[in-house]
């Protein structure tokens, strides 16, 4: 007795614990940031506006959001992906994190490699990407809609080239090619960026004397020049001395004065230097950078520039300007695996994009090879999961902005709202043809498998199974559900419309 009055109360406590753990897991989660993204364009929208009508955000909606990069010229946030099952943090297999660079008219993210493959996405805007492609430099223009993959390790800087616009990126960021551990990803910045500092003026002065082949006062002058983060405002070439250069011209007294301390350039002053040695000429970023990585002077620099116009880099691939794999009434869809884009295979990942028209469904589907994330461009609508046994796991209503992922296997479908259309871009996690597998349609596994054998699963006579299993003679995308909340039949409306007995044949553009 004395044994049981002991553990009542404990047993009473771990049941209050217990249901406020459950409480606390079905409750909304707190949003504790902004996208940072334009207002009032109907994207994009801040955090505070997205609660609404008191629905729960689901479990396979991200919203925890990292500012990785805070600069006068713009910022860049990052999504983080995440493992399933959510338990498993050393499973590091199909898992991506979600950037989101955005970039003030007239500015430079300055040079730069990453421990992780990106892929980029245009999402508004014009940039110009320099990035080294075996061994030499290449420079991409890019408009909306265009994908350039960068791999792990290249060093590329980006310029908005937009008149007066702000440059909006979406990228994917590889994890498994990471090196796992604090920020989603790590940068190495070779531009000097303040904080954090260049990699290449961390080096002892003496050393990188030795390496570029120049005096102290020239390293100084180029190399701790620029203090004033990872993203400027930029209106001149490099080195070209022009006077709205902000900090990167060859004269560095102006951009000590605005940031660098004196003290800073002292060190790189050390006792017994020649004075034959301020006679040399100031070199440029470019120019050091070349010798640097073994490319010689200004004649090899020019080389390069010319080589970078007609080398084998491959072209960005524009997802606006491609034909639809697949296209209805109802809305269409875009997937690019590696046959379509070959850099995809380095990293193993595709892209997509789908828009549907108001009320209209992504049929239910399943990825076989693949997990998903994808990022609302525009408009609303709902985002169903199921789980493995069967229970509903999420039914989310998204945004523009939102950010959602969907597990391998697991079986899901996209539903606009009546509002008008919904449009969203994403990455999967293989660069193999994906070939999802839609359980309801015209094109539908059900639809294939159609016989006695099926029917007997569901418990249904064949009959009536047939009958419902070809009601839908749509594919893929499926019209919104009558208001009335009653199908219409067969035959009810317009003339010549009859019951098929064969399967719709798919506008089906993309090769196979």
């Amino acid at each position: 007795m004395d044994r049981a009055a002991v553990m009542a109360p404990l047993l009473l406590t771990l049941l209050l614990l217990a249901s406020r753990c459950a409480a606390a897991a079905a409750a909304p989660p707190r949003h504790d940031r902004e996208w940072g993204w334009e207002e009032g364009e109907g994207e994009w929208r801040p955090e505070k506006e997205r609660e609404g009508k008191g629905k729960e955000r689901g479990m396979f909606v991200l919203d925890r959001l990292e500012k990785v990069v805070e600069s006068e010229g713009g910022q860049v946030r990052v999504v983080r992906g995440q493992p399933w099952p959510p338990a498993a943090v050393a499973c590091r297999e199909g898992l991506m994190h979600i950037g989101f660079i955005t970039m003030e008219p007239k500015t430079l993210f300055v040079p730069q490699y990453l421990d992780s493959s990106v892929t980029l996405f245009v999402r508004r805007g014009e940039v110009k990407v320099g990035y080294v492609y075996k061994d030499e430099l290449v420079e991409r223009k890019l408009k909306m809609g265009d994908v350039l993959h960068i791999d792990a390790g290249s060093t590329f800087y980006m310029v908005n080239t937009g008149k007066g616009q702000r440059l909006q990126i979406i990228c994917s960021i590889d994890a498994s090619d990471s090196l796992g551990f604090g920020p989603p990803y790590l940068s190495f910045f070779l531009g000097g960026a303040g904080n954090p500092a260049s990699v290449l003026a961390s080096f002892e002065p003496k050393t990188l004397a030795v390496a570029f082949n120049a005096t102290y006062d020239e390293l100084a002058r180029v190399l701790l020049a620029q203090t004033r983060g990872p993203i400027v405002y930029y209106t001149a070439e490099p080195g070209s001395g022009g006077d709205e250069e902000r900090g990167q011209g060859s004269n560095g007294r102006d951009a000590r004065s605005r940031g660098a301390p004196r003290g800073e350039a002292g060190a790189w002053r050390p006792g017994g230097r020649r004075e034959e040695d301020d006679a040399r000429p100031t070199w440029s970023w470019r120019e050091l950078a070349n010798r640097f990585v073994g490319l010689g002077g200004a004649g090899a620099a020019e080389a390069n520039r010319k080589g970078k116009k007609t080398g084998g880099a491959p072209k960005p691939f524009n997802m606006y300007d491609s034909e639809p794999g697949f296209r209805n009434a109802y809305g269409w869809t875009i997937a690019v695996d590696k046959h379509g884009y070959e850099p995809l295979k380095h990293s193993d990942i595709g892209v997509y994009l789908v828009n549907l028209t108001a009320g209209s469904m992504l049929a239910p589907h399943v990825n076989p090879r693949a997990t998903e994330y994808g990022v609302v461009l525009g408009g609303e609508g709902t985002i169903q999961v199921v789980f493995p046994n069967g229970s509903l796991a999420m039914s989310a209503t998204v945004r523009a902005g939102d950010v959602f992922w969907i597990p391998r296997y697991f079986p899901f479908c996209q539903v606009a709202a009546r509002g008008g259309p919904f449009e969203f871009f994403g990455f999967t996690t293989s660069a193999r043809r994906n070939r999802p597998q839609f359980l309801v349609g015209a094109s539908s596994v059900l639809r294939t498998m159609l016989g006695p054998e099926v029917a007997a699963g569901f418990g249904a006579r064949e009959k009536d199974f047939r009958e419902l299993v070809r009601a839908q003679e749509e594919a893929l995308i499926l019209p919104s559900f009558p208001e009335t909340g009653k199908r219409e039949k067969h035959g009810e409306k317009g003339k010549g419309r009859r019951e098929r007995e064969e399967p719709l044949v798919i506008e089906q553009v993309a090769k196979e």
